[in-house]
């Protein structure tokens, strides 16, 4: 029998009372207000950053934001990835790369494939099995930032994503310093049925956003792809079986889903520091499948009783408590 993960009740992360609902912990950050506000917080990130194409092999380009330290001699670089449909602009990735600037980082945020408008970069569509080239990426950002210690930041699917590169690393001849995971996707098919029961605004906006990237990535390779005859599929079910029948080497939505999961023994074997950072009401990523990921010397979980799905917000204007604590861990 596997040895049981250990969690870290944390318990300094206590927002105000209008703050602690599940709901508005994942969707706040969402909304016009907060995002006017970080926005204007984070506009150096923005005004610093260069885009850069990673060549990650195999022919895949990947699209990402180079934002340099702010000062001489940084601690380290930083690769951060997104949650699905998210992008390298979005406000939780900017947010938190102003916080590693101010930490003296350097800063590499990434774009998964068919995101942030990179739908004609790459022929191939867009799955969570596309574990390669980001390993490839990793490697770029190694490269460029040769002689710095290399930590790697995701959120929610991204989270998921490098935590799936560290528990490859030695094979695949990376040398990272860390990794830590904000919300990440642990049971890919939990994470599903979480979708599809709970609050309806979660599904609806995750059918729409990824809607319009298959859209997108059609008007790109017309040659390649017609999704007209999905557009009366209703489910995120419905439309990832049917795109994995179509569209990838997995026999079943089963096999694909359990193709990115990192519960059973997935990071049993990890040889890099990692640190995931959950909420225990988290709406989307169930914790109680922490509980099914193996116990690791290397592997620190944190669990705050509230946060929702990646929010972690202690006011409508400031830092969240995520951001504050990835970086805390990367100067430790």
């Amino acid at each position: 029998m596997a040895a049981t993960l250990e969690q870290d009740r944390e318990t300094g992360f206590r927002p105000p009372w209008w703050l602690r609902h599940a709901h508005v912990q994942s969707i706040l950050p969402s909304l016009a207000l907060r995002r006017a506000i970080i926005a204007r917080r984070c506009a150096e990130v923005r005004a610093r950053s260069r885009p850069l194409i990673l060549d990650c092999g195999a022919d895949v380009r990947l699209l990402a934001q180079h934002t340099p330290a702010l000062r001489p001699n940084p601690p380290g670089a930083v690769l951060m990835l997104h949650g699905w449909e998210g992008d390298t602009e979005a406000l939780y990735m900017r947010a938190l790369a102003r916080r590693l600037l101010a930490g003296g980082f350097e800063v590499l945020r990434l774009n998964l494939r068919d995101h942030g408008g990179t739908q004609a970069l790459n022929p191939g569509l867009f799955h969570s099995c596309r574990l390669l080239e980001i390993i490839g990426a990793v490697r770029r950002a190694q490269d460029l930032f040769a002689g710095l210690p290399l930590h790697l930041a995701g959120f929610s699917l991204g989270g998921n994503f490098l935590l799936r590169v560290a528990a490859d690393a030695p094979q695949a001849h990376l040398q990272l310093a860390s990794v830590v995971a904000i919300s990440p996707v642990l049971e890919p098919r939990a994470t599903l049925a979480a979708i599809e029961s709970g609050l309806s605004v979660y599904h609806t906006y995750f059918v729409r956003k990824w809607r319009a990237s298959l859209r997108a990535k059609q008007r790109a390779w017309p040659g390649l792809y017609q999704f007209a005859d999905m557009e009366h599929l209703s489910s995120l079910r419905q439309m990832t079986a049917a795109l994995v029948a179509r569209y990838t080497e997995f026999p079943s939505l089963d096999d694909y889903l359990n193709g990115y999961s990192i519960t059973g023994q997935r990071l049993a074997g990890l040889t890099v520091p990692a640190t995931i950072i959950t909420a225990a009401d988290d709406p989307i990523v169930p914790v109680a499948d922490l509980a099914r990921v193996a116990a690791s010397a290397k592997l620190r979980t944190l669990v705050t009783p509230f946060g929702g799905h990646c929010g972690f917000l202690t006011s409508l204007a400031g830092d969240t408590w995520a951001e504050n604590a990835v970086v805390a861990q990367l100067l430790r």
